[in-house]
C-alpha cells in the first residue's frame, strides 16, 4: 500500500531480473476512452478467446449502468437464503502459504478453523500485486488498466462503476471500515452508505507504522451491531492491514527476528482479531443468513526473487492469495481451477440475487460454492504503469504462466508444476508460442485507459530517476 522498496525488476530477455524498473510507456488520453474488459478473463481454457468476445465493449461501467442495465434476479441456489448478507474480510499482504495450505507454523488458528467450513479456491489470484491496483479491480470487476485512475502509485479512481453502488441502488446497506489513510481519498468509498477509517491512524508513504487490528475490530463490531441490520440486508467490508510491513512485534508472539518471522507474528496477531470479529458475527441474529468471504489484496515477497514487500512484479509470491467462502447451505470443499479477485464483484451481486453488470469481466463463483462442476479458465493479473513502476501483466493457463513487461516486448513462460518458484523461464518452443498466442488474443481485447493525472512525463519516474543518478 505504501511506496515500496524497489524490487528486482523483470526487464530483459537476457537477464532474469534487474534492480532497475523499465522505462515508461503510454501517453494520456481522456477518461471517455474507458472500455469494458475482456470476457476472455472468464472464458474456459480452450483456444484463445477472440477479441470480439466482450460483454459490453466501448462503455465504461458507469455508462453501461446508465444505459439501461436491469438487475435481473438469477435463481437462488438451494441453501442460500433469499435475504442473505455478505461480509468481505480482506487481509493486506496475506500470502497463499498459510497453515491450511501446509505452512508448518500455526500462525492463523482462527482462519484455519474457518477454512475447514469453507469452499476454498486453492488457486486464487489477486487482480494485481499491490493494494491500489488490486482493490480497484476487485471493486470494479475489471482490470485496473481499463479503469479511470490517476496513474500515481497511490492511485485514485473516478467515474468507474464499483459493485457496492449497484447494491446501494437496490436498497442494500453498504458499509466499510479501512485502516490506512490512503482509503480516505482513493475513491473506493463510491457506493458506500457508511465508510469509516480506523481512528488515530497516521500516513507514512513508505511503510505502515500503526497497529490497527484492535481498533479495526472494535469499529467493525460497532457498525455490524447496528440494530437496524437485524431487519435489513447489508454488505460489509473490512480490510485488515497489520500484516503489511513494518512487521511489528506483539506481546506473547515471537517467531524470530527475521522479516518472515515478524510477518508471521503480524499474521497471528491479525488472526486473533479476525477471530474475535467472527465470534461477534456468530452471535448476531442475522448470522445464519450471512455469507463470509476471506481473501487478500496481494501477497508478500521475502527475497524469493531478490525483492521485498510487494508491488512492481507479478510473481506467485505476490499474486497467489487465499480465497475462501463460507455460505449457508454450502458444503466445504476445495475448488482447484484458477480463479481471480475479479470474480468477486459478480459473485457478490449474485449472492444478493442480482445479475452481473455487463461491463464486469469476471464470472460469479456462486455456482461452484454450491457444488456446480469446476471448469478450467484462464486468469489475467494486471499491473499498469504507474508513477513508480512499469507495466507487468501475466496470463495463467492451467500449469503455465506467461509474464510480459511493458509493451509486451519481453515475455517469459514458467511451468508452475515443475518450477513453482519461477526460476527457470523459457522463451522458445511450441509451449511458449502457444502461450504467447493465447496472451496476444486476450491483450487485443484489453482497452487500456491512460491515467488522467500522471502522464508520459511522470509515469515510471522511479526508473528514470535511478538511471539519471547512475549517469
Amino acid at each position: 500500500m505504501r511506496r515500496l522498496a524497489l524490487p528486482a525488476i523483470f526487464a530483459t530477455l537476457a537477464a532474469s531480473c534487474s534492480k532497475d524498473p523499465p522505462p515508461p510507456v503510454g501517453s494520456p488520453v481522456t477518461p471517455s476512452s474507458a472500455a469494458a474488459g475482456p470476457a476472455a478473463h472468464a472464458a474456459t481454457s480452450g483456444s484463445p478467446s477472440p477479441a470480439g468476445a466482450r460483454g459490453s465493449a466501448g462503455a465504461t461501467g458507469v455508462v453501461g449502468a446508465a444505459a439501461g442495465w436491469v438487475p435481473a434476479r438469477p435463481p437462488t441456489p438451494p441453501g442460500l437464503p433469499k435475504d442473505s448478507n455478505v461480509i468481505l474480510l480482506s487481509i493486506d499482504s496475506l500470502r497463499a502459504d498459510m497453515p491450511w495450505n501446509g505452512y508448518p507454523r500455526p500462525i492463523a488458528p482462527r482462519l484455519t478453523d474457518l477454512e475447514k467450513r469453507a469452499v476454498t479456491f486453492t488457486h486464487a489470484y489477486s487482480v494485481s500485486s499491490y493494494t491500489s491496483m488490486s482493490l480497484g479491480g476487485l471493486l470494479a470487476g475489471r482490470l485496473p488498466s481499463e479503469l479511470i485512475r490517476s496513474g500515481w502509485f497511490f492511485g485514485t479512481y473516478k467515474n468507474d462503476l464499483f459493485f457496492p453502488k449497484l447494491l446501494q441502488q437496490n436498497a442494500i446497506r453498504t458499509m466499510g471500515v479501512m485502516a490506512h489513510m490512503y482509503f480516505k481519498t482513493a475513491g473506493f468509498d463510491y457506493g458506500f452508505d457508511d465508510w469509516r477509517l480506523v481512528p488515530g491512524i497516521t500516513f507514512d508513504p513508505n511503510t505502515d507504522r500503526d497497529i490497527t487490528s484492535p481498533a479495526h475490530e472494535k469499529v467493525s463490531e460497532e457498525m455490524l451491531g447496528d440494530p437496524a441490520n437485524d431487519s435489513r440486508r447489508f454488505f460489509f467490508w473490512a480490510h485488515f492491514l497489520d500484516p503489511h510491513d513494518l512487521y511489528q512485534r506483539h506481546d506473547g508472539i515471537d517467531w524470530g527476528p527475521n522479516p518472515r518471522d515478524r510477518y508471521d507474528g503480524e499474521v497471528q496477531f491479525t488472526d486473533q482479531y479476525v477471530g474475535k470479529l467472527l465470534d461477534f458475527i456468530a452471535a448476531r441474529s442475522w448470522a445464519a443468513r450471512t455469507v463470509i468471504i476471506v481473501t487478500a489484496d496481494h501477497g508478500e515477497e521475502f527475497g524469493e526473487h531478490g525483492m521485498t514487500r510487494h508491488g512492481f512484479e507479478v510473481w506467485e509470491t505476490l499474486v497467489h492469495v487465499p480465497l475462501m467462502i463460507i455460505a449457508p447451505g454450502a458444503k466445504p470443499r476445495h475448488v482447484e481451477p484458477m480463479r481471480s479477485g475479479i470474480d468477486l464483484a459478480p459473485t457478490i451481486l449474485e449472492l444478493f440475487g442480482l445479475s452481473s453488470e455487463p461491463s464486469f469481466e469476471g464470472k460469479s463463483l456462486v455456482g461452484e460454492v454450491y457444488g456446480a462442476p469446476d471448469e478450467e479458465r484462464d486468469v489475467i493479473v494486471d499491473l499498469p504503469t504507474t508513477s513508480d513502476s512499469g507495466r507487468r501483466r501475466a496470463l495463467l493457463h492451467q500449469n503455465e504462466k506467461l509474464i510480459c513487461a511493458d509493451n509486451d516486448n519481453a515475455c517469459r513462460v514458467y511451468d508452475l508444476t515443475a518450477d513453482p518458484g519461477e526460476k527457470a523461464p523459457y522463451i522458445h518452443g511450441s509451449a511458449y508460442v502457444d502461450m504467447k498466442a493465447r496472451y496476444d488474443a486476450v491483450a487485443e481485447t484489453i482497452k487500456e485507459v491512460a491515467p488522467y493525472a500522471c502522464g508520459a512525463d511522470c509515469l515510471n519516474t522511479a526508473y528514470r530517476t535511478k538511471k539519471d543518478e547512475a549517469q
